[in-house]
């Protein structure tokens, strides 16, 4: 066992001290400062520029031209013939906006047409759809024996919460049960958690998948497994680069979160300035998701009251078993790669099909955590390690995250046995065209 962490470290501690892994780990963080940046950039150059609107109303609802103008749109009536506005709006504006009359109040859409030299885009037209439709709609309610009031008391939010919950506060007890803001909650936590996984198994197995293929095409490992046995140099390098990844992930979750923070504060701390969205866009975004004080506190409450005790050391469990298992796999794969290194792309397939359906039944988990799909998510092994931790903030069965653990520490044995058979006969192999069926028959080779 000894050999085995040696052989870790080295791989640990070669790969941490290039300059590609240091300028990787750090300038992630900073590329993803830069996307921000470009993303507010593009969303101020790509948002609709400042638009003069000419509007012949002959509908007669639009009296003041002005409670139709936006940040980017200007509005202005005009009483001059339609069709002589055709041949001339454009000498005072860029658009000419033709209502037609209207009569019926019973008329559930009205068609109104635009006039414009040049395209204009979805976002423009539904503006001013927008616009003119809110007025006809108090056009209706005005010329109607319903007042603004009373039509506005007829749009009721229906809130449904849990009702334990709903008691234990009524009965003045610290609540013990979960609410709506727990659902929202753990189904973020789970989806960040699931994408995690996901990201971890692809980038550091294939990492490991490369390290095998290049002391193979460069003869390194010859000289290595004549001091070594084989599945201790695989176990090595997967302890090691696992290691890697750990502390490229530490660095990311301390830089990211600080440059983020200096880019908004670049922007004066202004989110409407960082995200390119408007006050009023801001303003309607955050009324639309009751982003009150009160909530978010109520958000923060329920994140603190998960049952961390349970999640942290159970999503650690999966973390290292997903990617001992597939980071096992990649290195038998990296093993039996000729001087093509194209052929790994043809044996990987078989190993992420797995990896992608498990990220596909995601969202349709997180939707029913507790259902049919879930609990065998959570139990097949080579789907478990994304699925299993996805569901750790709905509060699981014991027995499921107990059978789930077994079945996973058991997977890592069988799949670490597998793909050191396959790494002992592939590793020394050079020339030979390798395909599936070659592969198998080395799982019966006798030392």
């Amino acid at each position: 066992m000894n050999k085995v962490w040696l052989i870790a470290a080295r791989e640990y501690l070669t790969r941490v001290r290039k300059k590609t892994f240091i300028l990787a780990t750090l300038l992630t963080p900073v590329g993803i400062g830069l996307l921000m940046l470009a993303a507010a950039y593009f969303a101020k150059s790509g948002s609709d520029a400042n638009k003069s609107i000419l509007v012949k109303d002959d509908s007669g609802i639009i009296q003041d031209a002005s409670v139709l103008d936006s940040e980017t749109m200007t509005y202005t009536l005009s009483n001059s013939d339609t069709n002589t506005l055709k041949d001339s709006y454009n000498e005072s504006a860029d658009i000419l906006v033709v209502i037609p009359p209207f009569d019926d109040l019973s008329e559930k859409s009205h068609q109104i047409s635009y006039y414009s030299q040049e395209k204009l885009s979805i976002g423009t037209i539904n503006k001013i759809e927008d616009a003119v439709g809110n007025q006809f709609r108090e056009h209706k309610i005005n010329s109607s024996d319903i007042s603004m009031d009373t039509y506005n008391s007829f749009k009721t939010s229906i809130d449904l919460e849990n009702g334990e919950l709903l008691d234990q506060i009524a009965a003045g007890e610290d609540p013990k049960s979960s609410g709506k803001t727990g659902v929202i909650v753990g189904t973020i936590l789970g989806g960040l958690m699931g994408f995690m996984m996901y990201m971890v198994i692809f980038v550091y197995g294939g990492m490991v998948m490369r390290s095998v293929m290049e002391e193979k095409i460069n003869r390194i490992v010859e000289i290595m497994i004549s001091s070594v046995k084989p599945i201790q140099l695989m176990l090595g390098k997967v302890i090691g680069v696992g290691g890697v990844g750990l502390t490229q992930l530490a660095i990311w979750l301390i830089l990211t979160p600080a440059i983020l923070f200096g880019v908004q504060h670049f922007f004066g701390g202004d989110l409407a300035s960082t995200t390119g969205v408007t006050p009023d866009q801001l303003d309607q975004i955050t009324s639309a998701a009751d982003l009150s004080e009160s909530k978010i506190s109520s958000y923060i409450k329920e994140f603190k009251s998960l049952n961390w005790l349970l999640i942290i050391p159970v999503f650690v469990i999966f973390f290292f078993g997903g990617y001992f298992i597939y980071a096992s796999l990649f290195a038998a794969i990296g093993s039996s790669i000729g001087d093509d290194m194209g052929e790994s792309q043809q044996l990987m397939i078989p190993v992420s099909i797995p990896v992608v359906i498990a990220f596909m039944m995601l969202q349709p988990v997180l939707n029913n955590p507790n259902g049919n799909m879930a609990i065998f998510g959570s139990l097949f092994p080579l789907i478990s390690p994304i699925i299993m931790p996805a569901r750790l903030a709905f509060d699981p069965p014991m027995w499921q995250v107990a059978l789930s653990i077994i079945i996973l520490i058991i997977s890592c044995v069988f799949f670490a046995w597998i793909a050191g058979r396959i790494y002992r006969v592939g590793i020394l192999m050079y020339g030979k065209k390798v395909n599936a069926k070659e592969v198998l028959k080395w799982l019966f080779y006798k030392e």
